[in-house]
């Protein structure tokens, strides 16, 4: 199993439905709005690294209103 966080930087007042649009996301497992440099967090789980990238690059990052997106991921057997 692979997963990351990743921290999106939406257009201000959008973070609502940004996060609603991410929600309806399959392999979504968590999303939280924060306050700071980015918006939303958002962690993603996939049977593979590669299943992964595609949810990222073609779901996430293609949402209408996202800015920008940094993805942190997890490294498996620490934590």
């Amino acid at each position: 199993m692979s997963a990351a966080y990743v921290l999106v930087h939406c257009d201000m007042g959008y973070e609502e439905s940004v996060i609603s649009e991410i929600k309806s996301i399959k392999s979504v497992k968590e999303v939280r709005g924060v306050f700071g440099a980015y918006d939303i967090v958002v962690k993603v789980e996939a049977p593979s690294s590669e299943i992964l990238e595609d949810v990222i690059t073609t779901k996430i990052r293609r949402i209408d209103r996202i800015r920008s997106t940094l993805t942190l991921p997890i490294i498996a057997g620490q934590g």
